[in-house]
């Protein structure tokens, strides 16, 4: 049985990041995407996780696969400037890399983040996903997030719209 385990990233190492990089991109090529439709280049990502690390509003959470760096979920609070929105926070990046999933990462992931926004006394989750996400939109409305909204022109991917799901979860 492999071991899974997840932490807050308050800090990357070199081989960390490297592994969070390569991650990352088999999940864009994969179609995970999260707004990227081809893999930037290793620097470019490099670049994106380190400032993911800066911004005080996003939590990093890092998830390993025996070891190893295999996916991620950012809790997103509001910003300072967001007064009426105080008790709503949201999930970004969250993915596994191909290799790493059917071993429940991804739900690990989903409830290290909730835990933590709980712990923030946050009562609300929100996340948005691609309809074609088929995995994630099963995990998500398996751990009661209910679906609140589709936009049909979400995403381009290849010159195509995709449609896109947005959900909500009471944490209370």
């Amino acid at each position: 049985m492999p071991e899974i385990t997840v932490a807050p990233a308050g800090k990357l190492s070199r081989g960390d990041l490297a592994d969070l990089c390569d991650a990352t991109i088999e999940a864009i090529r994969d179609g995970i995407g999260f707004g990227w439709v081809r893999p930037p280049t290793h620097e470019r990502l490099e670049s994106y996780w380190k400032g993911v690390l800066l911004v005080p509003e996003r939590s990093l959470f890092i998830g390993r696969l025996d070891g190893t760096v295999a996916g991620s979920v950012q809790l997103l609070k509001p910003p300072p400037n967001f007064e009426a929105g105080t008790f709503g926070a949201g999930i970004d990046t969250h993915f596994v890399a191909p290799w790493a999933r059917g071993h429940g990462l991804a739900g690990e992931l989903l409830a290290a983040a909730e835990s933590a926004a709980r712990d923030h006394g946050f009562s609300v989750m929100r996340l948005d996903v691609r309809a074609t996400q088929i995995r994630a939109i099963a995990l998500y409305e398996s751990r009661g997030y209910q679906r609140w909204g589709t936009l049909d022109k979400y995403h381009m991917v290849d010159g195509e719209m995709i449609s896109g799901y947005f959900y909500v979860k009471d944490l209370d």
